[in-house]
């Protein structure tokens, strides 16, 4: 959305906030042994506790308040009283909520205990990759020109991109325009960045698949050719200087 007002960056602050806090609390709340259901149950009542309401269930019908992924799972997992957490998991939680009006997104991957199974290099690529992708965002720049700076980290660390997977505008609805913030460059794409807009940026990161396809349950998305993918994902303010970081308060960078 484009911000003209006050009261509008103060709404976006808000609920950009709720969903940065419940994301870090979430994360730090995730034990071995848990469900996947209870561990979106506690995310369900914080957001509850700030009178916001989830957006892939307000929107979508999604069967969860947040979307939790794990492992092989690459975006939109279904929490599940069956899912139970492992040591050296590699957990995707997504959340994205409501509040008077506003709307906000944000998401992270991170390996649950001790990473047994060495997925940390995978996490760590998506997050500093974010960092620098949002470091190059103000009015202005082309979105292919960002797309084109994923791409060209991921392939330097040693991994892919999903290409059906990205960010988007986001405030007065959970996706606005500009729709398809991509993971790569699409070179016919002249759309650009906009002074006082709010996105959610996000990165999708692979190891080995490049599309995400969906699985019977009409939700869960895994890798095309299978691996591993990691997401992190923050919405910002775009200005004509560096973008202020509206979900900072799920402190992703540690």
């Amino acid at each position: 959305m484009s911000i003209t007002k006050e009261s509008e960056l103060i709404g976006m602050q808000k609920i950009s906030e709720v969903v940065g806090t419940t994301l870090k609390l979430m994360r730090e709340y995730a034990k071995v042994g848990m469900s996947t259901k209870e561990l979106d149950e506690y995310g369900g009542e914080i957001l509850k506790g700030y009178g916001a309401k989830s957006a892939p269930y307000e929107t979508y019908g999604f069967p969860g308040y947040t979307c939790i992924s794990v492992n092989k799972e690459a975006a939109h997992g279904i929490p599940s009283e069956k899912k139970i957490l492992k040591e050296g998991d590699l957990i995707n939680i997504d959340v994205s909520a409501e509040l008077n009006g506003f709307w906000s997104d944000n998401g992270g991957s991170f390996v649950l205990g001790k990473d047994i199974h060495n997925h940390q290099p995978l996490v760590d690529a998506s997050k500093n990759i974010l960092r620098k992708a949002i470091n190059n965002i103000k009015g202005g720049v082309k979105i292919s020109e960002i797309g084109y700076l994923i791409e060209t980290e991921a392939k330097k660390s040693g991994f892919k991109v999903i290409k059906n997977l990205a960010g988007h505008g986001v405030g007065r609805s959970l996706h606005e325009e500009p729709e398809n913030i991509l993971n790569y460059r699409v070179k016919s794409n002249r759309e650009r960045f906009k002074k006082n807009t709010t996105v959610a940026i996000e990165t999708f990161i692979s190891t080995r698949s490049t599309i995400a396809v969906e699985l019977n349950d009409g939700w869960t998305l895994v890798g095309n050719k299978g691996g591993y993918v990691t997401q992190h994902e923050q919405t910002i303010l775009v200005t004509d200087k560096h973008p202020a970081i509206l979900t900072e308060s799920n402190d992703i960078w540690g």
